[in-house]
């Protein structure tokens, strides 16, 4: 090739090369803003052609997360059988200071929660192995066969259950040393107050199958323990427990529920704002052990939504129909309450319930927990123990919650109410109730029976099989109280009596009728909680208030009811506690010698 011949190729490709540059250019934009298109699509926009045919197909309305439905993680039941009893082998032993667990077994069972409290310490702990087995021994492929060293820490667990003999335990195994069943905390409960054993196991089975409840796994365990501390080399008979999947960040991701939310447990609440305790994590004035005596904090300890919930809900001019929608799920909290109107668990007003919300919403759910009181009205009569009567029967025994009071204040709270509780009562049928009945008892009765749980059983054989044949008639009582109930006045509390010009002036608060009825108070004050000891009765009484003469010095007990015109009556929230009964409607105080008044803290 000539040199004018490299030379004229050399510019050619030159031109071609700026010609190429020039059209990418004018490619980039032409096309800036153009949509990008995906892999089986003809690279143009779909709604720019006409020509394109779709299938029809039917979407879901998109749902806010705010509000949303919780619903369960089902296939988590099927993956152990929890019909029958799984034995454990737990060796304690007496490990560091450290980690406080330089303690013995005996030391463990000795005290309450209420001791831990006076001390001022934590619960103390010991080292612990936990193996998993039959009633042969530890077997292999299970948690802790073939090892010899501790593998967890032990203490007791519970509140009023930590001062019976029997104790509850909460077994921690350590980090890197296994888990039973997903789960690395193991709550095994006695139940003591439960005549029957079966009745939290009860209440979990009967969760699973309704679908608007979140419930928890939990199993029957047969344990054993060697008590290495005190140099025993063999294992004691504990009897019969209740294992208790325990609600925490683990429970809530097995669940399918958010593990990084908020969760509380609610100790002692009533929904108030409580300023002065209900604060956020980093106020100065914050006091976490206050805190943790109303919500136990098991999650994210941000508090910032907790308190604009509370906030709203604690003022009347923001309509419930905007709290239910933004703050609470009509679902969750109608299909919660129904289970525990029907099942007359009653010790959840202000406890024994979980206060869950997801990182991402506004919204906060009511999770079931601790169901042992549930059904107890026929072994109560039983005992003699007077609990569960008057107020506590029903929708009035949640009154003294401002957010189920404010709640059961709305129609369309009381609709979904309506609904809950039929489809509740029509699934827990007399056939599904008594096969329950007849599955537990084959499996409870031969531990309840023997050593050492017959040692500790508040009931006779005879008075077992009395309870335990009974239990669907009081699924059927309590749906019939709650059919009554918002035909009755609700309960108010009673104020302190106040000393004027020689005269005590009674007072109370007013109670509400969801009717709007006429209502009419009576008030007696007594020397005895009984009534016998009359100083001063009126009744008809239409405002909330009465005077009397003032009484000499000593004790008195003040009962005030209200009746509506429909011939409905209910006594105050009130109550004086005597030999562990309960006196609805009545507060004690004591006239002074010096005339003034001080209420009885025995409530």
């Amino acid at each position: 090739m000539t040199w004018w011949n490299r030379r004229s190729a050399k510019a050619i490709t030159a031109l071609v090369k700026r010609i190429a540059a020039l059209m990418a250019i004018l490619t980039v934009l032409f096309c800036a803003g153009c949509e990008t298109s995906t892999p089986g699509e003809s690279g143009q926009s779909q709604s720019s052609d006409s020509s394109q045919t779709h299938e029809q197909v039917k979407k879901s309305a998109e749902q806010s997360i705010d509000g949303a439905h919780l619903r369960d993680n089902e296939s988590l039941y099927k993956v152990y059988d929890d019909s029958g009893v799984e034995t454990m082998y737990l060796t304690v032993s007496r490990g560091n200071s450290s980690e406080g667990t330089d303690h013995s077994w005996s030391e463990i069972n000795q005290y309450s929660a209420d001791d831990y409290t006076a001390m001022g310490v934590e619960r103390y702990k010991v080292n612990g192995l936990l193996q998993v087995g039959d009633e042969q021994g530890p077997v292999s492929g299970e948690l802790g066969f073939g090892e010899s060293v501790p593998n967890a820490t032990v203490q007791i667990r519970g509140q009023s259950s930590s001062k019976f003999q029997q104790k509850n335990y909460k077994i921690e195994l350590k980090s890197g040393k296994g888990k039973w069943r997903g789960q690395r905390t193991i709550a095994l409960n006695k139940h003591v107050n439960d005549g029957l054993r079966f009745r939290n196991k009860m209440a979990y089975d009967l969760i699973k199958g309704i679908d608007q409840m979140m419930g928890l796994r939990t199993q029957f365990v047969h344990l054993y323990v060697k008590d290495e501390t005190s140099g025993s080399d063999s294992f004691d008979d504990y009897g019969l427990y209740t294992q208790v999947e325990q609600l925490n960040k683990t429970a809530l991701q097995a669940h399918g529920l958010d593990k990084n939310g908020q969760l509380y447990k609610v100790n002692d609440f009533e929904f108030y704002r409580d300023e002065d305790v209900i604060k956020l994590a980093d106020d100065p004035d914050y006091d976490q052990t206050k805190f943790e005596k109303k919500l136990e904090i098991k999650g994210d300890n941000d508090h910032t939504k907790l308190i604009a919930m509370l906030n709203d809900l604690n003022d009347y001019s923001v309509p419930m129909s905007e709290i239910l929608g933004k703050y609470f799920d009509t679902e969750n909290i109608a299909y919660w309450m129904a289970f525990q109107l029907l099942t007359g668990n009653i010790d959840t007003q202000n406890r024994n319930v979980y206060l869950y919300s997801p990182t991402n919403s506004d919204t906060f759910y009511l999770l079931d927990w601790d169901n042992d009181g549930m059904l107890m009205r026929k072994e109560y009569e039983i005992r003699q123990r007077a609990d569960g009567q008057s107020w506590e029967n029903g929708i009035s025994n949640y009154w003294g919650n401002i957010l189920l009071r404010r709640c059961l204040q709305t129609k369309s709270f009381r609709t979904a109410l309506d609904k809950a509780v039929n489809d509740e009562y029509k699934y827990m049928s007399a056939g599904r109730i008594n096969s329950m009945v007849r599955q537990y008892r084959s499996i409870v009765e031969p531990y309840v029976q023997k050593m050492p749980d017959s040692m500790h059983e508040p009931l006779t054989s005879s008075q077992y099989d009395t309870v335990a044949d009974q239990l669907h008639s009081e699924i059927e009582q309590n749906y019939q109280t709650y059919q009554t109930g918002f035909n009755k006045p609700m309960p108010f509390y009673i104020g302190k009596p106040t000393p004027a010009n020689g005269k005590l002036r009674l007072n109370w608060d007013v109670a509400y009728d969801f009717n709007d009825e006429d209502l009419r108070y009576a008030v007696t004050v007594s020397k005895d909680y009984a009534g016998d000891d009359v100083v001063f009765s009126q009744r008809d009484v239409v405002l909330p208030e009465a005077v009397m003469d003032m009484p000499g010095e000593g004790q008195y007990f003040i009962k005030v009811s209200v009746s509506n015109a429909s011939g409905y009556t209910q006594d105050a929230f009130d109550h004086y506690i005597t030999d562990g009964n309960k006196i609805y409607g009545t507060k004690c105080f004591y006239v002074k010698a010096d005339g003034s008044i001080v209420e009885d803290a025995n409530e």
